[in-house]
């Protein structure tokens, strides 16, 4: 897996497509990786609690290990340090998730963009942003967010709005 994660990082291909037009789990785990860790970077830094909650995104919607986490976010950071924009992995999200797998995908956004307990213009109107261009509706993005900010009212900082820890 980790060979293909980093081919897709060097081609900004979907590597991992199926002749179906589908996407594989390897795909889906580092564009969604790209565009957290591209959400996070908005405000100018990547705050250890975002890459923290990243990680924690990551390893528990898609079940990786702890390692292949942190080589996947690790190759995000550079990837983002290149300064490739994020246009190349929406493309891929656009040409092959299905809706339901986008707005899981604005939730982790906001997720990250609330996990270092400030949110920035910038991260909200990336999330904002990123949201119109998948073609997610604007009710769907809004109760995604309500379902991020409902989870951190009720305390469960070592849950996410997908998996909550109760």
């Amino acid at each position: 897996m980790l060979n293909r994660i980093k081919q897709f990082f060097v081609d900004k291909g979907g590597a991992g497509s199926k002749p179906d037009g589908r996407h594989d789990e390897a795909e889906l785990h580092v564009a969604a990786a790209a565009m957290l860790i591209e959400a996070a970077m908005m405000d100018g830094e990547l705050d250890p609690r975002e890459r923290q909650r990243i990680a924690v995104l990551i390893e528990r919607h898609f079940g990786i290990g702890r390692e292949e986490v942190d080589q996947i976010v690790g190759q995000g950071e550079d990837r983002q340090d290149a300064a490739v924009d994020i246009h190349s992995f929406l493309r891929i999200v656009n040409a092959h998730f299905d809706y339901d797998e986008r707005v899981q995908l604005i939730e982790m956004l906001w997720d990250v963009a609330y996990a270092d307990g400030d949110l920035h213009d910038h991260e909200a109107n990336l999330v904002r942003r990123v949201a119109g261009m998948l073609g997610v509706e604007d009710r769907d993005a809004g109760l995604a967010r309500k379902r991020v900010l409902a989870r951190l009212e009720a305390g469960g900082a070592n849950g996410d709005a997908l998996h909550p820890l109760g």
